[in-house]
């Protein structure tokens, strides 16, 4: 599994009996399906390589076949290092033994060095264009193994087959230079200076023929590796774990944890935290907090499958899987923000990786695509014991100037700001959403934005109350980079939409009160039925709340299709507008600006009769109430 520097980034593999493919880890749509998938360099077996650019890519397949793909033309050249084909020949015909799925990549620090793998390492400066051949044979070349495969009847030489040759191959992204390569027959192999000098640094003690499956460098230790090996082909079906601290000349066996059965093929280290290592097996997923020493199971929901590569990007962890697709991590910040003082708290709130703010509908499980990734910042929270009903626990998000944004508890007010500590480690996804305006249940509106505005880059702060204590924590709201408003741009869209949403609130906050009155006038006119100055100044006020009202709401609006028979009014109008400069992020347009203004003054004029209506002739009415000793007069906003 393979990634690049896209935004979303895009993951890599190659899929058996099938092509090489590429996927968005993350999508603007409900789930990742198939329009989120397309074809890439190489094959059915590839290992790929990405071009700082991200659209050229080198991939390979059996035979020593190499192609590289220019996605921006769709051009495709092939680039084998030895452009003869060994269709019917066995392995000893070859002038380089290329494995199945041979070692493919690109140097972390030119981005013109693309490396394959054979029983040699090839260097390649123009695209492939060319190849120099920079190391001897990196096998034990042992000639025995080195025939045909198949026979007497059929031979089976399709490149699967092939042995001694070089494995797992890279470039330390630590040290320029320094190479590694791992052979299918046991041999482990550094330079330290690009190839010019190898050394034998197989380690000690380790039992011939070991397949070297992966190989990964040191994060923080100049000279370190680690390397995950098999002999499962040999009937062993034992862990083989191996790191080195001194450029290979000392290993240590680090596979205490593992099930002796669960053989395995990929062990990477984490770059965020020393000794946090990942290992891939036949049977699933293990993870070591203190540099392979002792290992637990990290299986989590993944199904119990091989787990044949992995991979780190932007703190997710990827796992390529045979037969069960890709999965991933989200987020390993918590696994790196995890310590004793953690373990010993009551309760935490971790703090929460950079979010990016992006377009998108985000949905939920799928049985035919891909889970999307959550849309807005991930936040996870740990109790020690799980909260009792008896707790009051709330989750508060602050905005850069420390102001709260949203609250959110068991026993909030909005069902969408509803949340309960259910789980000793659980994770709270905020939306990114500001409070929404206020909204009347049975209003039929066309187009407009019912919810509050999305937040805007900055550092915001998220505070867990437990009771009569709390923590607070920060993170970072990053604009998707694709974007190419400024801040500025995105202040003033944020601002735009939070003065239309208060006032739409303003308007709607109105129409309830209006429609309370008049039913608390109703409800008078009942009891003063045998007052008739009384009655009739109801009627008064209610005659002109019904015209304020249908002003502010088109009240003919019974179903969603009455709106084109009714025109829209002010709401209607407000709410449309903030919806249309929420499209995107932009600024909103002078026209926009122009437009508010007028549905402002409109608003404002109705929202000052009925003021008038409020601190008149309800004032009015009820001194009218009192005089006739009604005992109604409590009904009345006075």
């Amino acid at each position: 599994v393979t990634t690049d520097n896209h935004f979303p980034y895009r993951i890599y593999g190659g899929q058996q009996d099938n092509s090489a493919i590429r996927i968005s880890h993350r999508s603007s749509g409900a789930f990742i399906n198939e329009d989120n998938w397309e074809n890439t360099a190489g094959g059915e077996s590839a290992q790929i390589a990405v071009e700082d650019n991200n659209e050229v890519v080198y991939g390979s397949s059996y035979l020593g076949f190499l192609m590289s793909m220019d996605h921006r033309s769709e051009e495709s050249r092939n680039i084998n290092v030895w452009p003869w084909t060994p269709v019917g020949h066995g392995v000893e015909d070859m002038k380089y033994r290329f494995q199945w799925n041979f070692p493919v990549f690109i140097s972390p620090f030119d981005n013109n060095k693309l490396y394959v793998a054979s029983n040699h390492l090839h260097l390649s400066t123009n695209g492939g264009a060319s190849w120099d051949v920079i190391s001897p044979d990196l096998t034990r070349n042992d000639s025995i193994k080195l025939l045909s495969s198949g026979g007497p009847i059929t031979q089976d030489n399709t490149g699967v087959e092939y042995y001694c040759t070089i494995f797992a191959a890279m470039e330390s992204p630590y040290e320029e230079g320094l190479l590694w390569t791992g052979s299918d027959d046991g041999l482990m192999h550094v330079s330290k200076d690009g190839g010019k000098n190898w050394e034998n640094v197989t380690p000690n003690g380790m039992p011939e023929w070991m397949m070297i499956n992966s190989i990964d460098a040191d994060p923080f230790t100049k000279g370190g590796a680690y390397i995950a090996g098999t002999r499962y082909k040999s009937g062993d079906d034992k862990p083989y774990l191996y790191k080195t601290k001194d450029y290979g000349k000392t290993w240590t066996k680090i596979t205490s944890g593992i099930a002796d059965d669960h053989f395995t093929r990929v062990l990477r280290a984490d770059p965020k935290r020393k000794g946090l290592l990942y290992a891939g097996t036949e049977q699933g997923m293990y993870i070591s907090f203190d540099d392979g020493a002792s290992w637990s199971s990290f299986q989590l929901n993944l199904p119990i499958v091989p787990i044949t590569d992995l991979t780190i990007k932007d703190d997710n962890l990827i796992a390529a899987t045979q037969g069960r697709s890709f999965w991933m991590i989200d987020d390993l910040t918590v696994l790196h923000q995890l310590n004793d003082e953690v373990a010993s708290s009551d309760f935490y709130v971790f703090k929460p990786k950079d979010s990016y703010i992006m377009e998108g509908y985000y949905g939920g499980k799928s049985l035919k695509a891909g889970e999307n990734h959550p849309k807005g910042v991930m936040i996870y929270t740990y109790f020690k014991n799980k909260p009792d009903t008896s707790q009051k626990v709330s989750l508060d998000i602050l905005d850069p100037k420390g102001q709260l944004i949203r609250s959110f508890s068991a026993d909030a007010k909005e069902k969408k700001d509803q949340w309960t500590a259910k789980d000793s480690t659980q994770l709270f996804v905020w939306d990114l959403q500001y409070p929404s305006p206020l909204m009347i249940k049975g209003m039929y509106f066309f187009w407009v934005m019912e919810e509050g505005p999305s937040a805007v880059p900055g550092e915001y702060s998220a505070v867990l109350h437990v009771d009569n204590d709390s923590l607070i924590t920060s993170f970072i709201l990053k604009m998707d980079p694709r974007v190419k408003s400024s801040q500025e741009d995105l202040q003033a869209q944020f601002d735009f939409l939070i003065e239309t949403r208060d006032k739409l609130t303003e308007v709607h906050q109105a129409i309830k009160d209006i429609r309370s009155t008049r039913k608390q006038l109703d409800d008078l006119k009942m009891k003063a039925k045998d007052h008739e100055d009384i009655v009739m100044e109801a009627n008064s006020i209610d005659s002109s709340m019904t015209y304020i009202e249908s002003e502010l709401y088109q009240v003919k609006n019974k179903s969603e299709q009455d709106m084109l028979n009714y025109p829209v009014k002010l709401n209607n109008k407000l709410g449309h507008l903030s919806a249309l400069a929420n499209m995107g992020y932009n600024a909103p347009t002078a026209q926009m600006y122009e437009l508010k203004d007028e549905v402002f003054i409109e608003i404002e004029n109705y929202l000052i009769k009925w003021k008038e209506i409020v601190d008149i002739d309800i004032k009015k009415i009820n001194q009218m109430v009192r005089d006739a000793n009604i005992d109604a007069i409590s009904v009345l906003k006075d």
